[in-house]
C-alpha cells in the first residue's frame, strides 16, 4: 500500500524530518522559504496532509480551492488564527495543533523580554557594540526594578501561569491577572494571585503587563491607544501572544512620547514585516518570534504533529484535534 503524501511548509528539526521521511511520502521545504498562497493551494490539491506553521496563512480562499486532496492540516504550533477554522470545518478539513509542549519556552521568552525592557538590556548591548560606553557612573542607564514589582497578565492559561510562577517565586513579583472567569484556587493560592475585574483595572495597577490571549478578530487591537493611556508612565508592555493583539501605531506613539516606559515584543502585526517605527526606538526590545525556539521544544512540537498524523491515518482519535 502506498504511503500517504505529506507536504511540510517550512524546515523542521532534522530528527523529526527523518521520522516523516520514514513514515510518509513527504515533500520538505529544503530552502526554508516562505510559500505563496498559490503554492498552498497546490499543496492542498496534491497531498493527503499539509503541515503549516503559525506564519503560513490559510484563509478561506486557499482552503476552498477546487479539487482538494488534502484531508488534514497538521499545524506546527499551538495557535491557529492563521487558519480559517470555519472554512476548514465547512470543507470537512481536519485541523490539529501542538499544545502543552511550548509552555515553558514561551514563558521563558516573556520573562526575557520583561528583563530586557526593564533593565534596558538591548539598549545597553547596542551602546557597547557602538563603542559609545564611557564607563561606569552612578546615574548611567538607570532602569526599572523587577523584584517586588507587580506583573499583570492578560489571559491566564498555561503560558501565563508558567510566567507567573517564574516571576513570583523567582523575583518575588506580585501577580494580578485578567480572564473572564476566576482561575482555579490551587493556582492562585500558590501565586498569591489576584484577579482583576477588567483589563482596564489591571492596566492601572501593573508595573509590567504581559499579553497571553489568543489572536483573531475578537482580540485584534485589544491594546490600543485608550488602553495604553491607562498604563502607568513607568510601566512596560510585553507581547508574546499574537502581533495583532496590539495596535502597533498606537504603541509606537506611546513609546515615542514616553507615555509608557518600554515594551518587549516577540510577535508583530504582519510578521515577518515589522513596523518601521519600532526600529528607531531605544525603549523597545525586539525578538524574531523566538517564543518556542529551543531545539527541545521545536522537536516536541514536531512529535506532536507526527502523533496527530499517525492517529488520523489510522482512523483513531486525534490527541490535539481543533476541528
Amino acid at each position: 500500500m502506498s504511503k500517504p503524501k505529506v507536504f511540510v511548509t517550512r524546515k523542521w528539526p532534522a530528527s523529526v524530518e527523518a521520522k516523516l521521511k520514514a513514515l510518509y511520502d513527504v515533500t520538505l521545504n529544503e530552502d526554508d522559504r516562505p510559500l505563496s498562497a498559490d503554492e498552498f493551494k497546490s499543496a492542498l490539491q496534491n497531498y493527503d496532509a499539509v503541515c503549516p506553521t503559525v506564519c503560513d496563512s490559510f484563509p478561506a480562499d486557499v482552503i476552498n480551492v477546487d479539487n482538494k486532496r488534502c484531508k488534514i492540516l497538521g499545524n506546527f504550533g499551538v495557535g491557529y488564527n492563521h487558519i480559517d477554522i470555519n472554512a476548514a470545518k465547512a470543507q470537512g478539513l481536519v485541523v490539529s495543533n501542538t499544545p502543552g509542549v511550548l509552555t515553558h519556552s514561551t514563558a521563558d521568552i516573556a520573562m526575557t523580554l520583561l528583563l530586557m525592557s526593564a533593565r534596558r538590556g538591548a539598549e545597553g548591548d547596542r551602546l557597547v557594540r557602538a563603542k559609545q560606553w564611557q564607563g561606569w557612573c552612578p546615574t548611567h542607564m538607570l532602569s526599572s526594578d523587577v523584584t517586588g514589582a507587580t506583573l499583570g497578565l492578560i489571559g491566564f492559561g498555561r503560558i501565563a501561569q508558567a510566567m507567573a510562577k517564574k516571576a513570583h517565586h523567582g523575583f518575588g513579583m506580585k501577580i494580578v491577572y485578567f480572564k473572564p472567569s476566576p482561575a482555579d484556587e490551587y493556582v492562585t493560592d500558590d501565586l498569591n494571585a489576584t484577579r482583576c475585574e477588567s483589563i482596564e483595572e489591571l492596566l492601572q495597577v501593573a508595573d509590567y503587563v504581559s499579553l497571553h490571549c489568543p489572536g483573531g478578530e475578537a482580540t485584534r487591537h485589544l491594546i490600543n491607544a485608550d488602553m495604553l493611556n491607562l498604563m502607568k508612565p513607568s510601566a512596560h508592555l510585553i507581547n508574546t501572544a499574537r502581533g495583532d493583539v496590539v495596535d502597533s501605531a498606537a504603541l509606537i506613539e506611546a513609546l515615542k512620547n514616553k507615555r509608557i516606559a518600554g515594551a518587549g515584543l516577540d510577535v508583530y502585526e504582519g510578521e515577518p514585516n515589522v513596523h518601521e517605527g519600532f526600529l528607531t526606538l531605544d525603549n523597545v526590545s525586539l525578538l524574531p518570534h523566538l517564543g518556542s525556539a529551543t531545539l527541545g521544544t521545536r522537536t516536541a512540537m514536531g512529535e506532536k504533529v507526527l502523533a496527530n498524523l499517525a492517529a488520523f491515518f489510522a482512523g483513531d482519535h486525534l490527541p490535539d484535534r481543533v476541528v
